[in-house]
C-alpha cells in the first residue's frame, strides 16, 4: 500500500509541475512572456485629482484590441496598498453593472488574495485569456482567476465604452504609428 501511495504522490508532483510550467515560462519574459504574439497598442496615464497614479500599456491581437487574448500593464507611480487596488477594481466593475453583488464579493476576495502592495516603478500585468485572467507583479506570476466572466469584467474597467476613464481608454485603443 505504501508504494501505491508514493506512486500517487509522485504522479501528483509531476502533474503539478506540468500544470505550472506555462506560468513559469511566462514569468521569464522574452520568449514565452505574457505579451508574446500580441501587438503593442496604445498607452496612457491614469490621474486622479491631477496626481499621476499609473501608466497603462495595452497589447492585443493585431486586428481587435478588445478581444482576448490581450495584456494590460499598469506601471504604478505611487505607493498603493493591494487592498486599495482591489477596492477600486470592485468599485469600477460595480459601476459598469457587469455582475451581481454576490459574484462581485467572491471576485473581490480573490483579487484581495492576489494584488500586492505596489511602490513607484512596480507594475502589474494582467493577461486576459478567453477563460481566465492571469496576473504578474514585476514579471512574476501572482495568480489567476479562472472565470471568463471575471476576465471580461475586470478588463472592462479600462476597455468598456462606459469606463470611468474614457481618455485612457481612447489612448489604449490607439494603434501606434
Amino acid at each position: 500500500m505504501l508504494s501505491i501511495s508514493n506512486s500517487v504522490t509522485a504522479r501528483r508532483r509531476v502533474l503539478l509541475a506540468l500544470a505550472c510550467a506555462p506560468l513559469a515560462a511566462l514569468a521569464q519574459g522574452g520568449e514565452g512572456s505574457p505579451t508574446q504574439g500580441l501587438t503593442r497598442w496604445g498607452s496612457g496615464e491614469f490621474r486622479r485629482f491631477g496626481f499621476l497614479i499609473y501608466e497603462a500599456t495595452l497589447w492585443a491581437a493585431a486586428d481587435d484590441p478588445v478581444r482576448p487574448p490581450l495584456a494590460l500593464r499598469l506601471t504604478y507611480r505611487r505607493n498603493i496598498a493591494g487592498k486599495e487596488i482591489t477596492e477600486a477594481s470592485v468599485k469600477e466593475i460595480r459601476n459598469l453593472g457587469l455582475t451581481d453583488d454576490n459574484r462581485l464579493k467572491i471576485w473581490g476576495e480573490r483579487m484581495g488574495s492576489l494584488f500586492p502592495d505596489v511602490a513607484p516603478g512596480d507594475h502589474i500585468l494582467g493577461l486576459h485569456l478567453p477563460v481566465a485572467a492571469h496576473f504578474f507583479h514585476n514579471e512574476r506570476p501572482i495568480g489567476s482567476i479562472d472565470d471568463a466572466a471575471f476576465a471580461r469584467a475586470f478588463f472592462a474597467i479600462w476597455l468598456d465604452p462606459n469606463t470611468s476613464a474614457p481618455a485612457l481608454r481612447s489612448a489604449l485603443l490607439t494603434r501606434p504609428a
